[in-house]
């Protein structure tokens, strides 16, 4: 049986030794008196809650998946999962960064972003009920009228609701200029839905009474495209003016898809047939209010690979330090057992810290990426919310589609770890390669990622977003640049600092003259992007880590980091160089090849 440890100590290293965050979160106001120890606290909960809750219903949720009861229209979710939700919100753990407004906890984005990676850690099934919650949370906050945020927003906080967002329909998934689904205005201020939406993560379920439903939708008149798409809040169960639960608006589950992973949680098949819905933000401006929701729901699926990295990451470290299997090349090293541990071999120790750097690195980017987005929200300086924001949404794509990309191979490196077990269902590994596969496509598939990152938030603005956290990269090199026990880290980072803007520079010349060319190079270049801020985090841990040796502390933690640090740069950080050669290559590999693809 897997079992799952929540990575606390790295979760306060970065959060305190290297990023100093409470200094960040006590500039804005409504977090002026937040400190270390009560951030502490609460994750050490979160992570119990995690580890002795919901982990224990991974496997068992896994194998006995999610029933559809075709005359009810009703889902049951394994069992324990009902249970657990009801721990969880009585726990009061829905509504912790929650807007006291509404009764949440106030707490910052980085508190929840980090529970939830020891959420998906411990059950990314499970934790995809209440984490697409927040999503549509964040969504009527930003554009829900009055009246939507006086009813929804309480229940949404608390947990007693959950919620969903309702885009892609048979015919179209990432092109949404291309749905159907229609909105009839009703004459009383509301309107009758009617279409189809498959792929509904946690679109029906038996843990809450009632859910609440974002779907993209045309009204009559509306323009053809994606500017004709408007938003509309159509819950599960009509809501009564007293707040009750009033009639049962069709809305129905009419099927479950039968997935590689995730089977514990629900994905399904949504008919609306007329269902009473109310629109969220203006007319034909529903791409604006969802994309809210959107873009959290990137950065929670790169935390969901990043969970998926780190447990994958802990079984089968354990399973290396005890599986017997021939001797060390360089002679016996456990010589009192017929054979030596497979953690002696070099391959073995290689996708070992693989994953461990994938998963560090990852950590260290999606914790800073969250303090950011608290500071883009709630920082009283116009100019830091500004700075902040652009970073985040230039981060964004690559937080969701590296921090993926590296969770499936540092998931398959794991199940490679436990050999022939490795690919038995009790093990529990084989489950993490499975259930980390959906996360490189949903919420917009890692090549949608790319040409995002590429075409519009770099070469749109000529790279000034780029540039904007190029100036932390620069000024980490001119404080460290000197220190010799650095230069294995900062040279590396200092060399591709100055190739990326030449290599950005040459790919927004070609697709000036061909736009192609961004779809040719755009995969290898958010490859690229994404090992310059793994790069500069794991400089800067690894600057932490040896001034910490260097004052004389003596905790392994300190030496293991640096050793990881280490690793990274010489075993993963060099793909690179290859990945700038294959996009320099140009598109017309790709392209001029009709009768190759014949």
């Amino acid at each position: 049986m897997p079992s799952y440890t929540p990575p606390l100590r790295d979760m306060q290293f970065v959060l305190h030794e290297v990023l100093n965050v409470i200094e960040d979160l006590n500039a804005i106001p409504q977090h002026a008196d937040l400190d270390a120890d009560t951030l502490n606290a609460v994750l050490e909960e979160g992570g119990k809650f995690a580890s002795e809750v919901t982990q224990p219903l991974n496997l068992s949720g896994d194998s006995e998946g999610c029933t559809l009861d075709k005359a009810t229209h009703e889902v049951t979710t394994p069992k324990g999962f009902k249970d657990a939700y009801a721990q969880y919100v009585e726990g009061g753990w829905a509504a912790l960064s929650c807007d006291p407004e509404y009764g949440g906890q106030g707490l910052p984005f980085v508190a929840n972003q980090c529970f939830y990676e020891m959420l998906n850690g411990a059950n990314q099934a499970w934790t995809m009920y209440p984490g697409l919650s927040h999503g549509a949370y964040e969504a009527l906050h930003a554009h829900g009228t009055d009246e939507q945020k006086k009813t929804f927003l309480p229940k949404l906080t608390s947990g007693e609701w959950t919620g969903t967002m309702c885009l892609t329909e048979p015919h179209c998934g990432t092109d949404l200029g291309l749905l159907r689904t229609k909105a009839e205005p009703a004459g009383d201020g509301t309107y009758k839905i009617t279409g189809n939406k498959i792929f509904i993560s946690a679109g029906e379920h038996d843990m809450a009474p009632n859910i609440v439903h974002l779907v993209l939708a045309r009204l009559p008149d509306a323009p053809k495209g994606s500017k004709g798409i408007s938003l509309f809040l159509v819950p599960k169960f009509l809501v009564n003016a007293d707040g009750s639960l009033g009639a049962r608006n069709p809305v129905f589950c009419t099927g479950l898809e039968h997935k590689m992973g995730i089977h514990g949680n629900a994905t399904a098949q949504i008919a609306l047939d007329g269902a009473v819905g109310t629109l969220v933000g203006e007319p034909n401006k529903g791409l604006q209010a969802m994309f809210v929701m959107m873009n959290a729901a990137r950065l929670g699926v790169g935390n969901q690979s990043l969970g998926l990295t780190e447990v994958a990451y802990q079984n089968a470290l354990a399973y290396a330090k005890e599986r017997l299997q021939m001797r060390s090349l360089s002679g016996p090293k456990a010589k009192d057992q017929p054979a030596d541990p497979i953690i002696v071999h070099p391959d073995v120790r290689k996708m070992l810290l693989t994953a461990k750097a994938y998963a560090e690195g990852g950590r260290a980017m999606s914790i800073y990426c969250a303090v950011m987005l608290d500071k883009a929200l709630h920082h009283p300086d116009e100019k830091v919310r500004k700075d902040s924001e652009d970073v985040v949404a230039l981060l964004t794509p690559i937080v969701k589609a590296f921090i993926t990309d590296n969770g499936f191979a540092a998931t398959n490196h794991a199940m490679q770890v436990f050999g022939g077990h490795g690919y038995i269902h009790e093990t529990g590994v084989e489950q993490y390669v499975r259930d980390a596969r959906i996360n490189m496509i949903y919420e917009g598939t890692n090549t949608v990622q790319s040409l995002d990152l590429l075409g519009r938030k770099v070469l749109a603005n000529q790279g000034a977003t780029l540039r904007k956290f190029g100036k932390q990269i620069e000024a980490l090199i001119a404080e460290e640049g000197v220190n010799e026990k650095m230069a294995e880290f900062i040279n590396p980072l200092a060399v591709l600092a100055d190739q990326m803007t030449k290599f950005t520079t040459e790919i927004g010349f070609k697709a000036f003259a061909n736009p192609d060319e961004v779809g040719g190079a755009s995969v290898d270049y958010l490859r690229v992007a994404g090992h310059l801020v793994f790069a500069y985090f794991f400089a800067r841990m690894a600057s932490v880590a040896l001034k910490k040796i260097a004052s004389g502390d003596t905790d392994p933690f300190y030496l293991a980091k640096v050793q990881t640090a280490r690793f990274y740069f010489a075993r993963l950080f060099p793909e690179t160089a290859s990945l700038m050669r294959t996009a320099r290559s140009g598109v017309a590999n790709l392209l001029d090849t009709d009768a190759a693809l014949a």
